[in-house]
């Protein structure tokens, strides 16, 4: 328990193995769904459907950064 407080302390805490594997499963998920918005972008022909997957598959893409930097942050 002592430890755990001295690690909150730090900033630095590291992560346990169930909180590992839902960051590991929402990574996957956001790198799946930037993958398929960028897909469904190239096939559109609608300009306004086309930004609009574009910027989907955008904010994916950072969602999944932020999440990276998130679990880089615990190691």
């Amino acid at each position: 328990m002592q430890q755990n407080a001295n690690n909150q302390g730090q900033g630095n805490m590291q992560l346990d193995s169930n909180n590992l594997k839902i960051l590991e499963d929402q990574l996957s998920y956001e790198s799946l769904m930037n993958k398929k918005f960028a897909t469904y972008a190239q096939y559109c022909t609608d300009t306004e459907l086309k930004n609009l997957c574009q910027q989907a598959a955008q904010k994916h893409k950072q969602h999944y950064n932020e999440l990276l930097n998130y679990l880089n942050s615990h190691q």
